[in-house]
């Protein structure tokens, strides 16, 4: 028989890998556009299904011919905009915010908002924007329209395109007002993921690293690498060990949108999704998958580096698969 070759899957060089501090991942950095409107949306991973398209790539070999694609499903319900934030250049590096404006209504805003935000006791003051270099909106989530069970909104900044001054005008028309993903996202745009991946624990450095399992005489263990380093000094950084697998805060790139709809009918499996439940709200299907669990939050971000082998136009969607899937 031939030899079986498995190279270690994973790259030793990504540290650390530990735990997130939150389901709320965090976005370092925002497209420069010039489009005036938010740049980032979020919403509730609830599962993975397939749909048969037609593909609509000039060039492909498989022009017109019905293809079928794995597409995540992510519910997205409004978002309320309950902030502002203005922004000035830091003394070292980055950005300090020195200026922040709420709804007038902040306690009545949502019941479970207080589960999330301390508020005020104070009636804030009048707030100057005129020096800031950025404005960003805050954003709340609403999971209690979901079937997640959940009631604790998450808040969050989003970035706004365009000049200082525009993004400060359309801060204040949005803000007590709800926005949703089908007016500033659409079908056949590429979009940024933001998430935080499936935990599985601490695991030994096989299902960790994926490095080869020993032969069955090995010394001492096989399920491990075949040197730890040398007996003096440091553990090398290049040595496999067990530790935290998932988890993690993860980035993905260019992740193509083939629908967007309020129509959850044509979504929903009989008896809904597993693990999840019934859409109810906006929800769109991003070819591929994502990291996360169900139920996770994820954040869409405008591509800061779309692929131009993507097309800008979504292909057509023949059909929908709706048995629950595992």
């Amino acid at each position: 028989m031939p030899k079986k070759h498995s190279p270690r899957k994973s790259s030793l060089g990504y540290r650390p890998r530990k735990r997130a501090h939150s389901q709320n991942a965090r976005v370092r950095s925002w497209p420069n556009l010039s489009e005036i409107i938010p740049l980032g949306f979020a919403g509730y991973k609830v599962g993975m299904t397939h749909v048969i398209v037609k593909d609509n790539r000039k060039t492909a070999p498989t022009k017109d011919k019905d293809l079928s694609f794995p597409v995540t499903v992510i519910e997205c319900p409004p978002l309320k905009v309950i902030g502002i934030r203005g922004f000035k250049k830091a003394s070292a590096y980055g950005l300090d915010c020195f200026a922040q404006k709420w709804v007038d209504n902040l306690a009545k805003i949502d019941k479970h908002f207080s589960r999330s935000f301390p508020l005020p006791k104070k009636s804030p003051k009048p707030v100057d924007f005129s020096n800031a270099v950025e404005i960003r909106i805050m954003v709340m989530t609403q999971p209690s329209k979901t079937s997640i069970g959940k009631k604790k909104p998450e808040l969050f900044e989003l970035a706004l395109g365009g000049k200082i001054e525009d993004k400060l005008k359309i801060a204040e028309s949005l803000l007590g007002k709800e926005i949703k993903i089908s007016e500033f996202f659409k079908e056949g745009q590429q979009v940024d993921i933001s998430s935080v991946t499936k935990g599985h624990g601490l695991q030994g450095p096989v299902k960790r690293h994926g490095v080869k399992i020993r032969f069955h005489k090995s010394e001492k263990t096989k399920r491990g690498p075949g040197s730890l380093g040398p007996w003096h000094g440091p553990r090398l950084w290049r040595v496999a060990f067990a530790g935290q697998t998932g988890y993690h805060q993860r980035s993905e790139y260019n992740k193509h949108i083939l629908k967007i709809s309020d129509d959850p009918k044509i979504i929903n499996p009989k008896g809904g999704f597993l693990q999840y439940g019934l859409i109810k709200n906006e929800f769109i299907l991003l070819k591929g998958s994502i990291g996360g669990a169900r139920k996770r939050l994820i954040k869409l971000i405008h591509a800061k580096r779309p692929s131009k082998r993507i097309t800008k136009e979504a292909p057509i969607i023949s059909h929908i698969n709706l048995e629950s899937k595992q």
